[in-house]
Parts: C-alpha cells; structure tokens; sequence
C-alpha cells in the first residue's frame, strides 16, 4: 500500500466518494446534487475554497462524501496532495476530480503530500487515509516519479554529517545494483592518476575523500544520454568562507547529484529506451593546510586552465570534469543539475529553475514538458557577449566574472565551454528546496525539474 494507495477491488465498495471543485465548479455542482448535500454545503459555508473541506454525512449519519476546494489557478496535480493527513482514517475514491485533470499525476499528487522525512524522530503509528487508485492512471509511472522524488528528497534533507561524498556514492551504487547497471567509483589521489584534477581540487582539503561515481545502463546500441549531478555534500565556500548565514542550507548543495540519481532510477524502472551514463562528482568544500587558494591555478581534464577567483564557486569546477568526461563520448544529450548560483535565485525565485541551452528544439520540448507536469522550469539566455566577463589574465577563463552582474548566466557559460561534441547539451541552476511548505510539496527538501526532464526523456527517446 505505497503512499497510502490502494487497490480497487479491495476498498473501492465502501471507499468515501471525493469531489472536488472550484468556486465555479460549486455552482455546477449544486444543480445536480441531491438537495440534502447541497444544503449540508451551504449551511458550513463551503465555498470551494482551496484547502477547504466539507464532510458530508449520509442518511445513517456517517460519512457519505468529501467535497473538496480547489483553486482556479493552482495546477490540478496537487488537488489530492495532503488529504492522506487531512481526512478521517478510512478508503477514498475520487468521483470528481478537476476539469481535464489527468489521474495519473492526480495520484502522483497524493502520493508525493504523504511524504515526510523522518529518520532523525520517533516513528509514530499514524492511520491515514488511504486512496483508491483512480480509473485510468499510470500507476507504474506515478510510483516510478514518487519514488524518484523521495529518493532525492530523502537525500538532500539528510545533514551532511551522516550524507558525506561516500555516503553519497554508496546511495548511488545502490541504485545502480537494484537496477542491474554497471558502476564505478574513483576515489581520492585515484582521480589524479585518471585525470578529474579540479574533482580532487575541490575536495582534497576536506577528511571524506572526493570521488566520482559512473554509471551505464541500457542497450548500447541505444541513444546516448548523460546526466551529470553537482553533488557538494557541504559547502563552506572554501578559504572563501561563507558566512554563517550563507553557510547554515549547504547540506542541499549536492541537491543536483541527488535529483539526477532519483531521475536515472525512474529511467531505468521505467526502462525508457536510452543508453544511460550517470557522473556524480562528488565532494565537501572544506577548509584546511592543503585547501584550493584563490587566484590558485587548476588545469582541467579538458586540458582547460581555470584561475580560481573564489574558491565558493566550487561546483562549475567539478561540474567541468565530469562533463568533459562525458562530452568524450559524443552523446546525444548531456544534462546537467547544481545547486549553482544565488543569481539564478534572484532572478526567478525559489520556486522556478532556469535552464540554458542553446538548441531552441530541446528548449521547446522542455518548457512544453514542464508545463505538462506542473515541474516549472524557465529558459534563459546564453548571452555569449558575457562570455568575456570570464576571462583571465594568467590563465584561459576565471571561475567567476568580473562584476556582479549576471550570475548565473555566466555560469551557465562556464559550463558551456566544456562541452563541444555533443549533440545536445542542457544545464539547470537549481534551488532542490520548498521555503514553505504547499500541497504535496513540504518545507525541506525538493526534487525539482526530474519529472519535466523525464518527459522529456520520453518525448524524445521513447
């Protein structure tokens, strides 16, 4: 019974009808509904409010419909989402449900409100409601996407003093070995002898040794897709540090390497037809004798020089082996996922990731997906004429621009440098956190663009 979802033939006879409607849709309502419920309504002064709700006796006097507020605005998926808490224990079916809603992501909905992240409290026994699943979902998908987002949810909210590099990497070989996919794990002084220097440059300084793990899976003669995951377990910002303020989130700067995880789970359970690689560089920012300096000089594994104007810029640097790694072998795609710039914070808030890329095709399937699944996203611009805000003196490009402008497009930029082969490249700037908490989606930890990336996946290569 994942995420208090049930079978149908076993609770739909005695499971409480849900129907849920706007404002205008209670005026529809009321025409054809029987005069006892109509006035049962409007005497507790149901208005279809979201996140209202109106328990509805029948003739004996026990509970005979749930009538349930939504708005006219929010996306439809979350309609369902936190009502496992909300109502009485006992078996629901949805009757009504929003005008054009599709049931699988009405379900993912639901499933996606019964998350909670406890490994640091006292399990309590609590009886929920439990929902009958919709006639006509996907349940194969909507548990596939749920249990994506939990993955990287569960991951990100873990304190970095039990989720270190290694930690990370072992969450990630589990995946892999539950999927039947290949991996490898390089570690340490290890990344030297292969050639990750700005890997072991980032992550040298701290006790837990960087790595970088590299998964396969899938028929090789299948389209090649990359998925490359900033995955900084702590960041400290280096000899640069942070100050307190800017330093008490960075357990959630491994958020991409996270959601990237939970999105090639769902790929390989899916068994989308791609032939899948997974680079997770892996590392904690840290402060010590053999720390990374500024205006220190890294030679990537493309050959590239970087000057490091601040050591806090840390994750465009292990971000450009791993994608130099993955630009060797000509994919048809490469996407990328940090937690990497406050800039893009500023520009579009905390609730919608930008991304960048310069194929205006991909660009369109994606915010098309993106509207489709109720995962935001918005494109921003690789305004090349900025490329020149990272130039160096000493070396070929800087870690970070000259001036304060434009941030994150400039990382973007960086980024951008390191992937030339490729048929397709996409990069998003992350915040993998809800500030509030809203239906289906609570304050922590968030597993943001995965499911607009997965049908992306599916448009494209399925």
């Amino acid at each position: 019974m994942a995420f208090n979802l049930i079978e149908g033939d076993g609770g739909h006879a005695g499971a409480v009808p849900l129907t849920v409607l706007s404002k205008a849709g209670l005026a529809a309502w009321r025409e054809t509904a029987p005069a006892r419920e109509r006035d049962w309504a409007a005497a507790t002064g149901f208005t279809g409010e979201a996140g209202k709700l109106a328990l509805v006796p029948d003739q004996a006097g026990k509970l005979g419909r749930v009538l349930v507020g939504a708005s006219e605005n929010d996306a439809a998926m979350w309609a369902l989402a936190g009502l496992s808490e909300k109502l009485p224990e006992g078996n629901y079916r949805l009757e009504q449900g929003p005008n054009g809603a599709d049931p699988t992501r009405l379900a993912l909905g639901w499933a996606l409100g019964t998350y909670a992240f406890t490994l640091y409290r006292d399990k309590k026994k609590e009886t929920r409601a439990r929902l009958v699943w919709p006639e006509g979902a996907d349940r194969g998908l909507a548990e596939r996407l749920a249990n994506a987002v939990c993955l990287a949810r569960d991951l990100i909210n873990t304190p970095a003093s039990d989720l270190g590099p290694a930690e990370l990497a072992e969450a990630a070989v589990t995946v892999a070995e539950n999927a039947g996919a290949t991996h490898r794990v390089i570690t340490g002084d290890a990344l030297l002898a292969e050639n990750y220097p700005t890997i072991h440059a980032v992550g040298r300084a701290s006790s837990r040794q960087p790595r970088l793990v590299d998964i396969r899976w899938g028929d090789e003669r299948a389209p090649k897709v990359t998925l490359v995951g900033k995955g900084v377990c702590f960041d400290s910002g280096g000899l640069d540090l942070k100050p307190a303020s800017g330093m008490r989130m960075m357990k959630k700067d491994m958020g991409g390497a996270a959601i990237m995880l939970g999105l090639a789970q769902a790929i390989m359970q899916g068994g989308v037809p791609v032939r899948l690689r997974v680079l997770l560089p892996l590392v904690e920012n840290a402060v010590s004798g053999n720390a990374m300096r500024p205006l220190d000089i890294v030679k990537t594994r493309k050959g590239i020089t970087v000057e490091i104007g601040n050591t806090d810029a840390e994750g465009r640097l292990i971000l450009a082996d791993a994608m130099a790694l993955a630009d060797e072998e000509e994919p048809e795609l490469i996407a990328d996922m940090a937690t990497l710039t406050g800039a893009a914070r500023v520009a579009l808030g905390p609730d919608i990731p930008p991304f960048y890329t310069d194929d205006d095709e991909l660009a369109a399937v994606l915010a098309a997906c993106a509207a489709s699944e109720n995962d935001p996203l918005w494109r921003m611009p690789l305004w090349r004429p900025y490329d020149q805000m990272l130039d160096s003196k000493v070396a070929d490009l800087n870690n970070v621009s000259s001036g304060n402008f434009g941030g994150s497009i400039t990382a973007a930029l960086f980024l951008r440098r390191f992937v030339a082969a490729t048929k397709a490249w996409l990069h998003c700037d992350i915040f993998a956190w809800n500030q509030t908490t809203k239906p289906g989606r609570p304050e922590g930890a968030e597993c943001q663009a995965a499911r607009a990336l997965y049908a992306l996946l599916v448009a494209r290569y399925g």
